[in-house]
């Protein structure tokens, strides 16, 4: 069945001063954006931010940004700054819960083409931060390269991977990772190698204060048709586990007794439902979107089911899924 999302309401309510108060200002900051930046970028007010997320639930931001180029994006930080306008980074939304009520500020995602190079020279592949990982997965393949294989099922880009640290099949993206890219708060961008770069189970602490701009990995010589067999392996392995219905992938890290979709397995907590957000019946660590979810009965359900661990064995599950933004009017704090 397919899911339909419905749209929100992004528009300033009637009778709500304030949020009126704003909108001209709200206006001309858009539009100052607009004059500054080339027709190439995509500036946009009020965006919804459901259908940019693989879980399709959250509310709007007050701006969305595609710079087109690097300087563009300093730019971009610099008018931040100055305007006193936060920001948030954003690739393909698949670890990212955004609450009800959107984000307050602007949204910089790195989808034009300057962001989302992918070149393989010898067993080395060098790609920029908005590069789809399936399409580097792919690249790599037709040019005999493994190693980069268990990208193809992650539904991210290089920018997330590397912030994240994500993982499938066993392995890590800093596993393949040699050097990485990446622009400060100032606008100035850096590159490092990856042994210079601490990370952690599913997190990457330098890119979570500064913005990946892209990075080279490094696989190894094999024949092509080796690779796409290792690949419709994985990708088997994955289907046959995992939903097919909207998702932000894995919920919960995994605590170090046991794995969390095995722990909420055991809980009996596989079908749960809140709304239209439900424990997903192939994979426990799942939540999926039946099409007439809101951030709000995904939230509700995490603390069902972390409750219920504490509770009943004791374990705090901590979120691998990244919850940002405003709750929606009237709505509690999660």
């Amino acid at each position: 069945m397919k899911n339909v999302i419905p749209e929100p309401d992004c528009s300033a309510q009637a009778g709500d001063a304030p949020r009126e108060a704003m909108r001209l200002s709200r206006e001309q900051l858009a539009d100052e954006l607009r004059a500054k930046l080339s027709d190439l970028a995509v500036v946009r007010q009020d965006e919804p931010l459901a259908r940019r997320t693989t879980l399709r639930v959250g509310g709007c931001a007050d701006f969305y940004v595609e710079p087109a180029s690097e300087p563009e994006l300093t730019f971009i930080l610099h008018w931040c700054r100055r305007r006193e306008v936060p920001f948030v980074m954003l690739g393909r939304g698949s670890n990212l819960l955004v609450r009800d009520g959107g984000i307050r500020g602007l949204v910089i995602c790195l989808a034009q083409p300057s962001f989302s190079r992918i070149e393989v020279m010898g067993y080395r592949v060098h790609c920029g931060a908005g590069a789809k990982l399936k399409q580097v997965a792919t690249e790599a393949k037709r040019e005999g390269v493994t190693g980069l294989e268990f990208l193809e099922g992650i539904p991210g880009t290089i920018g997330g991977a590397l912030r994240m640290n994500a993982g499938a099949m066993g392995a890590w993206t800093f596993d393949i990772v040699e050097s990485i890219r990446y622009m400060d708060q100032e606008g100035q961008a850096h590159e490092v190698p990856a042994r210079d770069v601490p990370v952690e189970y599913r997190s990457c602490p330098l890119l979570k204060e500064h913005i990946a701009l892209g990075a080279v990995l490094k696989g190894h010589p094999s024949a092509r048709d080796v690779v796409e067999k290792r690949m419709k392996s994985f990708s088997q392995k994955r289907w046959d586990s995992q939903p097919a219905a909207p998702s932000a992938g894995c919920i919960f890290k995994n605590p170090s007794t046991i794995p969390a979709g095995k722990l909420i397995d055991e809980l009996g907590l596989k079908g749960t439902r809140v709304g239209g957000a439900m424990v997903s019946m192939e994979h426990g660590n799942f939540i999926v979107n039946d099409g007439s979810a809101t951030a709000r009965d995904v939230l509700e359900l995490i603390a069902i089911i972390r409750a219920r661990a504490r509770v009943q064995r004791g374990i705090e599950l901590e979120t691998e899924v990244e919850i940002i933004g405003e709750p929606a009017t009237g709505a509690p704090q999660s």
